[in-house]
């Protein structure tokens, strides 16, 4: 993975209900985990844009639920910093199921993602239909 040029903030934590942004079956996506979130004691597990996290299908239709995916978060509603000075926010937190490479498991996104996510993983940026 590719690092970003902003400065994010983690505002994702365990328990957050991400909308699912791809036209993979799912709707609403819980977040039981973030991948390679090294804390201290007692400080909750936080994930930013084009961040990878382990999600549960939350709601969608019935071959996907309650199951386990890696997701790649594409939005958030947290407002960050751009290197260029540019402060970008979104409506919602969003997030596109991936594999076990990164490569999504959709052939379609719904909605803007941020320039960061298309950045960091070229195969979502690849499917994306706009990027911010």
């Amino acid at each position: 993975m590719k690092a970003i040029s902003s400065s994010k903030g983690a505002s994702i934590q365990t328990g957050t209900i991400l909308r699912c942004a791809d036209n993979s079956g799912a709707n609403l996506l819980e977040v039981i985990s973030v991948m390679g979130f090294k804390g201290i004691r007692r400080a909750k597990p936080t994930a930013g844009i084009a961040d990878v996290v382990i999600c549960r299908v939350y709601s969608g239709n019935e071959k996907v639920r309650h199951q386990v995916f890696k997701t790649v978060i594409v939005r958030q509603r947290k407002e960050y910093r751009r290197a260029n000075g540019m402060r970008v926010e979104f409506e919602d937190n969003a997030g596109v199921l991936v594999n076990e490479k990164f490569d999504p498991t959709a052939s379609l996104i719904k909605g803007p993602i941020a320039r960061e996510a298309a950045e960091r993983f070229k195969t979502v940026g690849k499917i994306a239909s706009i990027i911010v």
